[in-house]
């Protein structure tokens, strides 16, 4: 099977991810479904044949020792993947995610204000949380797109690996990725910090070093963007906090509570007219009084808090979802997660 044109017939269809391994038809998730792309069962070599062609001798090297590898690459005409091989069953499969080749506003991605003004702030940390798949790596393109048509800044992203390709606009972007420019995101960070950036962004906040290093930059007059995979904005501070041994943890939460600047969680909901998803977002803002919460290792009480912080911008993720059904743009059937979020906060 050409791989050029399974991306494009993929991408014509909307599809967010496509599928390919050994006994199986090409898969593509168009909306949240999986759908089988015809009847034919790929056999092994040919999986192995379509991954070896997308990738560079390094790459493939990585595949075969690691037995995985990710990059990103174009491909004219078509659009951006995001590409994760790697072994299975003594074969080879992967999953190829498509990324549209314009960065979305947050107007287009229907993101509230307050992630505008997160996006705007001077310095501190800005946390978009949530589990793969939920958009996270969106949002955070569509933040820097924001900082980049309105504020004359020095943009420094640290990805792995790189998805949407920002052009200069009001803003100088610079774009590394991970294991191809840079061999890890603490020694990415390290060198940013002597590059003069006014913006970092971290594609993913995954170890003891990195945590300690993005503080130290939010600490030190930098607007420091990341991820983390966490569900809640609670889990979140408490991922952060916990990753330090326990003789630090007070001085972390001392230090955490003075940069943080908000969290925000998110998980994609089906649309109820049935083009494609939406993310709902719970948003947690660092006022005085949730510094004071995560100085004193009160997060337990941090939940009220958002129930009652929306003149801060503050939103539940019940609230979120909510508001989504109000506006007709999600429906809440019994079996769709929004209902069971709906649930959660009725009990």
């Amino acid at each position: 099977m050409d791989v050029r044109k399974l991306l494009h017939y993929a991408a014509s269809y909307h599809a967010s991810d496509i599928h390919v391994t050994a006994g199986a038809p090409p898969t593509m998730r168009a909306h949240g479904e999986l759908t089988p792309l015809g009847d034919h069962r790929m056999a092994p070599e040919e999986t192995e044949a379509m991954l070896t062609s997308m990738l560079t001798q390094a790459q493939l090297k990585a595949l075969q020792e690691v037995g995985q590898v990710d990059c990103s690459f174009g491909v004219r005409g078509v659009g951006r993947f995001r590409l994760n091989g790697y072994r299975q069953r003594s074969s080879y499969a992967f999953a190829i995610r498509i990324i549209p080749t314009e960065v979305p506003s947050m107007k287009q991605l229907g993101l509230p204000t307050t992630l505008a003004r997160l996006a705007e702030g001077e310095q501190g940390l800005v946390l978009v949380t949530g589990p793969t798949g939920s958009g996270k790596s969106t949002t955070l393109a569509a933040m820097i797109d924001h900082i980049n048509s309105h504020h004359t800044r020095h943009i420094l992203t640290l990805e792995h690996p790189i998805e949407y390709i920002h052009r200069h606009k009001r803003s100088l972007v610079n774009q590394r990725e991970i294991g191809s420019d840079i061999h890890s995101f603490t020694e990415g960070l390290r060198g940013a910090l002597r590059q003069d950036p006014d913006v970092i962004l971290i594609g993913e906040m995954r170890d003891f070093e990195t945590i300690q290093i993005a503080l130290t930059a939010a600490e030190t007059g930098h607007l420091v963007l990341a991820t983390l995979h966490t569900r809640t904005a609670i889990s979140s501070i408490e991922r952060i906090v916990d990753v330090f041994p326990a003789a630090q943890q007070p001085q972390v939460r001392t230090q955490l509570a003075s940069v943080l600047s908000g969290v925000v969680s998110q998980r994609l909901l089906q649309r109820r007219d049935g083009g494609g998803r939406i993310a709902a977002q719970e948003i947690l803002i660092a006022t005085p009084s949730i510094r004071n919460l995560i100085r004193t290792a009160k997060l337990h009480q941090v939940q009220s808090a958002l129930q009652t912080g929306a003149e801060h911008g503050m939103q539940t993720m019940e609230a979120a979802v909510a508001a989504l059904i109000r506006r007709g743009l999600v429906s809440a059937p019994d079996t769709t997660p929004q209902a069971a979020i709906l649930n959660r906060r009725a009990g």
